[in-house]
């Protein structure tokens, strides 16, 4: 594309950190999704598994069951969706039943099955940069560099995806801002964008309504 793509996040969670239990009903969590696109998004991104910090995981089955009847209430609009999810079982059936992206935060770390999945699936994934997952992500908030860190961890981590069948003109790159990360660290990345961008792979940036922006703001 030649211009910045937005992303619409519909979370349909009881427990997410901005807009937990909003849409959990199936006909307000279709119509957000269309009106997210009506108001400009270009894809939305249907997730059913929180991720703010502290939360705990919920079983594939439980995520699927949140997730599908959406995806395929949004598919029959032709609207264009990636699936927010960790888990290769939920990413395969979600593809199956309309959603075009895969869009993980753990880049494939949490479930070994993903890559050799999303290979399969041959559709564009998201790895975000991760180091655990959010019951224990804050303890590893440590850097060295986090502008280099997060850039050499991402860049491996694509290495060992692309060797995993993943094609690299499939792989998009997310530097996960609040992942292991304080308010700091994210500033800090955005600050040197071009550090991730001379990866040459397209970035996303999940930067909407997070703890670290309102932290700028005067009380």
């Amino acid at each position: 594309a030649d211009r910045t793509l937005i992303m619409g996040i519909l979370n349909v969670t009881p427990d997410s950190f901005s807009d937990g239990g909003r849409w959990l009903k199936l006909e307000a969590a279709v119509k957000h999704g269309r009106e997210m696109i009506e108001h400009g998004a270009d894809l939305i991104d249907v997730g059913g598994e929180s991720v703010r910090p502290g939360a705990h995981r919920v079983s594939p089955r439980e995520e699927q069951s949140r997730v599908l009847p959406v995806i395929r209430e949004l598919a029959k609009q032709g609207i264009t969706m990636s699936i927010d999810t960790m888990n290769a079982s939920t990413a395969r059936i979600a593809v199956e039943a309309g959603a075009g992206v895969v869009n993980d935060v753990s880049g494939g770390l949490a479930d070994a099955e993903m890559a050799k999945t999303v290979s399969q699936l041959d559709v564009p994934y998201i790895a975000s940069h991760w180091r655990g997952h959010s019951d224990t992500m804050s303890s590893h908030a440590t850097y060295a560099s986090v502008v280099q860190d997060v850039r050499a961890e991402l860049e491996s981590r694509v290495s060992q995806l692309v060797e995993s069948g993943v094609s690299l003109d499939k792989i998009i790159i997310d530097p996960g801002l609040g992942f292991a990360k304080n308010g700091e660290h994210n500033w800090k990345l955005l600050g040197h964008f071009e550090s991730l961008t001379s990866l040459g792979l397209p970035v996303l940036v999940g930067a909407s309504r997070k703890r670290f922006i309102g932290e700028l703001l005067p009380e």
